[in-house]
C-alpha cells in the first residue's frame, strides 16, 4: 500500500475549513438549544412491617389482638383494659380506645399496614359494634388495610340434641 502525498489542493481545502472555523464566533457554532431539565427525586423504599389485628367482638366485649406475621404475640387489648365499667366493654368507642392503644404500640415497633382478622361467637347473630369501630379506627389512624378478614367459626349440625334417639317421650 503506498501512502498517499497531500497534494496541494487538499492542503487548500483544510486550510480554508480551518480558516473559517476559527472566524465563526463560539455561539454561531453552537445552536441555541434551551431544554429544562427535571430533576425527579428518587424515592425511597421504606421499610415496610406487616401485622396482623385479630378482633374478637361479641355482645359483651371486644378484644384485640396484635401479632407479627409469623404469630407471636406483640401486645393484647380487651375492652375491660379501656375502661372500668363493666356495661361499656362491648361499646363501639370503647373499641376504638383499644385500637389506638394498638396504634400507638405498632407505630413503635415500626409496623406499617395491617392484615385484619374478625370473629364472633360461633352460633351468634354475628360480631358485634365493636369490630367495625375498631377496623374504622385503625384506617383513621393512617396504617394501609391489606386485608379484612372474617374468621368467625361455623357450625355444622351442632352438638347432638337433648333427648336420646327417640327424642322426648311425653
Amino acid at each position: 500500500m503506498e501512502e498517499e502525498k497531500p497534494t496541494k489542493e487538499k492542503t487548500e481545502v483544510v486550510a480554508e475549513a480551518a480558516a473559517k472555523v476559527e472566524q465563526t464566533p463560539v455561539t454561531e457554532a453552537v445552536p441555541a438549544v434551551a431544554e429544562e431539565v427535571v430533576v425527579v427525586p428518587v424515592e425511597e423504599k421504606k421499610d415496610e412491617r406487616t401485622g396482623i389485628v385479630y378482633i374478637f367482638s361479641s355482645q359483651n366485649n371486644t378484644i384485640l389482638h396484635l401479632t407479627d406475621m409469623a404469630g407471636n404475640t406483640l401486645l393484647r387489648v380487651s375492652g375491660g383494659m379501656v375502661t372500668k365499667h363493666s356495661r361499656l366493654k362491648a361499646d363501639p368507642t370503647i373499641a376504638m380506645f383499644a385500637a389506638k392503644k394498638i396504634c400507638e404500640r405498632a407505630k413503635d415497633l415500626g409496623i406499617t399496614s395491617f392484615y385484619v382478622r374478625t370473629r364472633a361467637k360461633t352460633g351468634g347473630m354475628g360480631i358485634g359494634s365493636g369490630a367495625h369501630a375498631a377496623v374504622k379506627s385503625i384506617s383513621k389512624e393512617g396504617y394501609r388495610i391489606i386485608n379484612i378478614l372474617d374468621t368467625t367459626r361455623v357450625a355444622r349440625g351442632g352438638p347432638k340434641k337433648k333427648g336420646g334417639k327417640r327424642g322426648r317421650r311425653v
